[in-house]
C-alpha cells in the first residue's frame, strides 16, 4: 500500500498522512487560501505533531488555523480535535450538532473505544482526548457554509455510516471532503494506478438505506473528486458510485439471510472477504487478490462488526 507523508493536491489542497497504525491508512487535509488554513479531519492526538510541522513548512503559524473540521467523531477522524485546538487559539471546532456534546465532554466516546479495543490499545492508538471548550465548537446545520478566506465550503449532513457525520463541499475544486461516506479506496501496489473502493460500515450507526441517499446527495453536485480520509483525494467519482451502491445492497442483503448465532460475525466477514475478492478478480484477473486480502484484513472485521450491529437493532425493533 502506498502512502505519503504530504501531498500537494492542488489549489491549496495538502494531504498529510495522519500516521493511524500504518502508513495509507488515514489521511487529514490542510486547505490554505490566502492567509488562512482549515485543517478537515485531525488523524489521532498522535497526528497533530505532524499537522503541525507541515503547516511551519507550508509558512504558517498555528494562528492561521482558521477552522478545524471533523468529518464526523470517530476517533481516527476527529480524536486529535481537541489538542489541536488547544494548540490553534483562533481556530473554531466545526462539528455535526450529535458530534458536538462528545467534543465537548469525550468521556463517553471514549468509553465506548476502550469497551472495544481495550485501554491498552487505546492509549497507543489515540492518545490523549482532550475536550473542547463549547464556546469555541460551531454546530453546523445541514446547509451551513462557513467562509475560508473568502473561500466558500459548505456542509451537507451524510448519514450512514454515522448519524454524526458530514461532509465539506469545495466548489473550488468541485470536490467533497467525504469522510467515510464515500467508502474507502487504498493505493495498493498491486492495481497499480487503479483504484478499489468499497463501503465502511463500521460499528455502530450503519444504515444501508441513510447511505444510499447520502451518495445520492453528494453525487448530485456533479463532484469531480473525493477527497478520501481512507484514503486520499479519488478523481471521476461517477466511475466508483455505482460499485459502492451495489456493494451496500448486496452486503445488506447477505447479512439479512443469515441466521443469528453467536458466530454470526465471523461468518459475515467470511461472506464480505469472498464476495470483495470475487469483485476484485472480476475487474482485475491477473492480480494476486492474497495481498488485498491481507491488507483489507482489519476493514472486513470491522465492517461485519458494524453489520452484526445494524442486523441486532433491527432484530430487536422486530421483537
Amino acid at each position: 500500500m502506498k502512502g505519503m507523508a504530504v501531498e500537494q493536491l492542488g489549489q491549496g489542497i495538502y494531504c498529510l498522512d495522519a500516521r493511524y497504525i500504518k502508513d495509507g491508512l488515514a489521511c487529514c487535509y490542510l486547505m490554505v487560501e490566502g492567509a488562512e488554513a482549515a485543517i478537515i479531519e485531525t488523524g489521532t492526538a498522535h497526528t497533530v505533531e505532524a499537522i503541525t510541522s507541515a503547516l511551519g513548512n507550508l509558512g504558517l503559524s498555528l494562528d492561521a488555523v482558521r477552522y478545524v473540521v471533523p468529518t464526523h467523531v470517530h476517533l481516527d477522524h476527529a480524536g486529535g480535535a481537541g489538542l489541536l485546538m488547544q494548540r490553534c487559539e483562533n481556530a473554531t471546532l466545526v462539528v455535526h450538532p450529535r458530534g458536538a456534546r462528545h467534543m465537548a465532554n469525550p468521556e463517553r466516546l471514549i468509553e465506548g473505544v476502550i469497551a472495544v479495543y481495550g485501554k491498552d490499545a487505546y492509549d497507543s492508538l489515540y492518545g490523549e482526548i482532550v475536550p473542547v471548550p463549547e464556546a469555541r465548537i460551531l454546530v453546523a446545520e445541514d446547509g451551513a457554509v462557513i467562509q475560508l478566506g473568502g473561500r466558500t465550503l459548505e456542509i451537507r449532513h451524510t448519514p450512514g455510516h454515522a448519524e454524526h457525520h458530514f461532509c465539506v463541499w469545495d466548489p473550488a475544486t468541485k470536490g467533497w471532503f467525504s469522510g467515510d461516506t464515500f467508502g474507502l479506496s487504498y493505493r495498493f501496489d498491486e492495481l497499480g494506478d487503479e483504484r478499489f473502493i468499497l463501503p465502511t460500515t463500521t460499528p455502530v450507526q450503519f444504515d444501508p438505506e441513510k447511505l444510499l441517499d447520502s451518495l445520492d446527495v453528494l453525487m448530485s453536485y456533479e463532484p469531480e473528486r473525493m477527497y478520501l480520509t481512507h484514503y486520499g483525494v479519488l478523481e471521476q467519482p461517477s466511475r466508483y458510485v455505482q460499485s459502492l451502491r451495489e456493494q451496500i445492497r448486496d452486503w445488506s442483503q447477505v447479512a439479512l439471510t443469515l441466521e443469528k448465532s453467536d458466530d454470526r460475525e465471523q461468518r459475515l466477514a467470511r461472506q464480505l472477504g469472498e464476495m470483495i475478492g470475487e469483485r476484485v478478480r472480476t475487474l482485475w484477473p491477473n492480480v494476486d487478490f492474497k495481498a488485498i486480502a491481507e491488507e483489507l484484513r482489519m476493514d472486513i472485521e470491522l465492517n461485519a462488526q458494524g453489520i452484526e450491529v445494524w442486523l441486532c437493532h433491527n432484530e430487536k425493533k422486530e421483537q
